[in-house]
């Protein structure tokens, strides 16, 4: 007898007004219409019980299951309890309080795995373990809490959730995906190489576009496992192919960002694909470079020195927490560095700086540890380097975000190095200047590249932010001409239908809009065509590139726009009035 051919449902059960305990226990056959086969849900043992009497049913358990029968005498005081304290308030409450036949059983029935309930509570495991990449043996763990929070739902294994669950969810949420990328007529991506912690390599693929109601949106498309050797050929092959799997035509790629890498550099070339380079990247290059000065290199050194002798010895932390409270210092721990991320290093150097005091103290109570000491030298090393790169950390931080706009702020940013934030002052050291100059001889020629800085130029102009603000005055009008060239260039491209979505893109997609009813012309409409649009200012009608460049002089003198204001808005805002070059 097994668990599946026995019932509780309410429909097979014998019709009491009250329900004792002990049918806690016991269950009906499915097969017994009459309802006499009653099956002990502890051994799956017949007990006869007519008409619904428990003494037999008791009898089986106190032969049969002690550790049962002891609870269900429990559970049978505890009522009688409640019933007698009941009878003083009054029939109708007596009857409230006790527990229907039905909610028994149905506290110990499990979901149907086709109820919406399990189906609710096995998908927010699955986004679980897929969004917040949790180990799939997590579900078997004895601490997963599951059961404490509804023992009722019976938790799948580790197979169902890595072959059923997560395949479906993929497949969902590719489906939506796809349907938003079949609308996008233009888009920028971004790749890169990554190595996981077992050291295996994939290849990283993300798009941005910018949807039809002025929202930014960013999708990485894949991370997957890339075996080959990473030459520029096999890598140009791999980024068309994912491209091709989601339907996306090169065409409309407007630019791919990359790292310095030469082989990812060759790949984007042999694809002929405009390339950007990542300002992060760049300057972390900038600043590694710089960082080569003998001087600095002693001082970081022995900065490692110090960060690892306090990782390493639990005595020497404890040591520093007391000396923390006794100069009055903030209890931070001191943070080694990351060597692919100079803000890492940056952080090491401002902590060790900031418990100074503390650390001169602990080492010099060591015998062992006094030739850890920052000499008074290296302090001035760091404290320049400290006062140079401190303000960088905010610049690359929000050079790095995906929810706004980011390319239009190259050459702002680029500006502020060069004018106020890496410009030399008169207290600075002599390191000091020599940090700030190669760093920007480096990012300066790095991005003096003409093809770069057309692009960056573009950009920035319709940034209803910038505009030709950091444009120089001479590349003004040829930030214009690019800029024609580029929307009459877009317009013959939107000539060309998009491919529709199809199968689940095109149901994710929803319902085609029906075509809006003809209207009855009125008379001005006749003279639309020859507004100020499309005239000059003597009423001659103007040509195609003449009427864009109008519309672009006149966007160029709106108002002036926050530098906090979200550009996308803006544009949202505006696009009625300059309907030529919101594409």
């Amino acid at each position: 007898m097994d668990e599946e051919n026995v019932t509780d449902k309410e429909e097979l059960l014998p019709k009491r007004g009250a329900m004792s305990v002990v049918w806690k226990y016991f269950g009906f056959k499915k097969s017994d219409v009459d309802q006499t086969t009653i099956i002990c849900k502890c051994c799956w043992a017949k007990v006869v019980a007519a008409g619904g009497n428990t003494s037999n049913l008791l009898h089986h358990l106190r032969h049969k299951h002690v550790l049962e029968y002891e609870e269900c005498m429990k559970l049978r005081s505890a009522s009688s309890s409640t019933s007698a304290g009941n009878d003083k308030v009054g029939t109708a409450t007596q009857n409230a309080t006790q527990t229907s036949l039905k909610d028994a059983f149905t506290k110990g029935t499990a979901y149907d795995k086709k109820s919406k309930r399990w189906n609710d509570i096995t998908n927010a495991i699955t986004f679980h373990l897929a969004k917040d990449m949790v180990p799939l043996n997590t579900v078997e763990k004895v601490g997963f809490m599951i059961k404490v929070l509804d023992p009722r739902y019976v938790l799948p294994s580790r197979n169902y959730f890595s072959r059923t669950a997560i395949p479906n969810l993929y497949q969902k949420h590719r489906a939506k995906v796809e349907a938003d990328l079949a609308t996008v007529r233009h888009f920028s991506a971004t790749t890169d190489l990554w190595s996981s912690r077992s050291m295996e390599p994939y290849l990283s693929l993300t798009v941005h576009f910018i949807s039809d109601d002025w929202v930014l949106h960013s999708h990485c498309l894949q991370t997957s496992f890339f075996p080959d050797d990473h030459t520029g050929e096999l890598l140009a092959a791999g980024l068309q192919e994912a491209l091709d799997s989601w339907g996306l035509s090169e065409h409309r790629l407007v630019a791919i960002t990359t790292d310095s890498g030469a082989n990812i550099i060759k790949a984007i070339e042999l694809n002929n694909w405009t390339r950007l380079q990542c300002f992060g990247h760049r300057l972390h290059l900038a600043i590694e470079r710089t960082m080569k000065d003998d001087r600095i290199q002693r001082a970081v050194g022995v900065c490692k020195k110090i960060v690892a002798a306090f990782s390493y010895s639990w005595k020497k932390r404890r040591d520093l927490a007391k000396v923390q409270d006794e100069l009055g210092l903030p209890k931070h721990q001191l943070t080694t560095e990351t060597p692919t991320r100079w803000g890492s290093r940056q952080m090491m150097i401002q902590r060790v700086l900031e418990q100074e005091r503390a650390i001169n103290q602990v080492l010099t109570a060591d015998k062992k540890s006094r030739h850890l000491i920052l000499r008074w030298q290296d302090v001035e090393v760091l404290e320049a380097v400290n006062k140079v790169l401190s303000p960088l950390q905010d610049f690359t931080d929000a050079l790095s975000g995906e929810h706004y706009v980011s390319v239009s702020y190259v050459k702002p940013v680029l500006h502020l190095f060069n004018t106020t934030i890496l410009a030399e002052e008169d207290d600075n050291t002599e390191l000091a200047r020599d940090v700030k100059r190669n760093i920007l001889a480096y990012l300066n020629e790095k991005y003096s590249d003409a093809h770069t800085d057309d692009l960056l130029d573009i950009a920035s102009f319709l940034d209803p932010r910038f505009r030709t603000t950091y444009t120089k005055k001479e590349n003004v009008e040829h930030a214009i001409s690019r800029a024609v060239e580029e929307i009459k260039s877009l317009k013959d491209q939107q000539q060309d239908p998009l491919p529709g979505p199809s199968g689940a893109a095109a149901a994710a997609a929803g319902p085609v809009a029906p075509p809006e009813e003809k209207r009855k012309k009125s008379l001005s409409s006749f003279f639309k065509k020859q507004s100020t649009s499309s005239m000059g200012c003597s009423g001659e009608t103007l040509s195609e590139e003449e009427n864009i460049k109008m519309k672009l002089r006149a966007y160029l003198q709106t108002t002036e726009v926050d530098s906090d204001a979200d550009p996308l808005q803006w544009w949202r805002c505006y696009q009625a009035n300059f309907p030529v070059l919101q594409n």
